[in-house]
């Protein structure tokens, strides 16, 4: 408890900004693309389109393939994260050198040791809600496949036998929710840069969080490959 006390108030003001920020905005784009097509919501219209077209196909290998290739991405965020965590438990080893290797730096707020080593912790934290997401993303592309591989043969859609939209929407829904779980443990990425910033001063950690935001938006809603995709 006794971080309460040494970490001054401009500090605590600016991590509970930046915390504010990152949850406001991810409630935002939530929001925002169930009533305007943001990317997310735009790539969820194709994953639908394509799990229409996977049950018109036989044999299924490349959607197969396509799951595949599309779990691979969290697997690698998951082991860099991994590794990620364990240099941040290794930072926290030598905290002196790093604590003055920023204080070198002529516009960093000196810092005590105990609310550096904090800091840290907070890094860590980020990270690991970030490998959370990740892993249960790429369990979720698991889950993809099993409904791929259940699907039954093209000439059942074909006589009636089951509703072919409904399926590819069941199917669709799942791929975006994989997706959509990736997408928070990238975003987590971004903010933990905007974290690092509060090495120098809590009002760099404040616009760093508000820069991210920005640049997210940005992303989500205003950029060319959104535009593309409407199309």
């Amino acid at each position: 408890m006794k971080i309460l006390s040494m970490m001054p108030w401009g500090d605590w003001l600016a991590l509970v900004s930046f915390f504010s920020l990152w949850a406001g905005y991810a409630w935002f784009a939530r929001m925002r693309g169930q009533l305007d097509q943001s990317l997310i919501a735009t790539t969820n219209a194709y994953r639908v389109k394509w799990m229409l077209q996977t049950t018109a196909r036989d044999p299924r290998m490349l959607d197969g393939l396509i799951t595949q290739n599309l779990s691979h991405t969290p697997s690698f965020f998951s082991s860099t994260t991994i590794i990620i965590i364990g240099g941040l438990f290794a930072l926290l080893g030598t905290t002196d050198k790093a604590a003055e290797l920023v204080r070198e730096i002529p516009f960093a707020q000196p810092t005590p040791m105990l609310v550096f080593e904090f800091k840290v912790l907070v890094l860590v934290g980020i990270f690991v809600y970030a490998f959370f997401r990740f892993s249960w993303s790429m369990r979720q592309y698991t889950f993809v496949a099993l409904v791929i591989g259940a699907m039954p043969p093209p000439e059942t859609f074909d006589e009636g036998l089951q509703d072919r939209q409904q399926v590819a929407e069941r199917a669709g829904r799942l791929v975006g929710a994989a997706a959509e779980t990736f997408n928070d443990g990238l975003r987590a990425y971004y903010f933990s840069f905007a974290a690092m910033a509060w090495f120098f001063s809590p009002l760099a950690l404040v616009l760093a969080t508000a820069l991210v935001v920005m640049i997210l938006y940005g992303r989500e809603f205003h950029s060319e490959v959104l535009q593309v995709l409407r199309d």
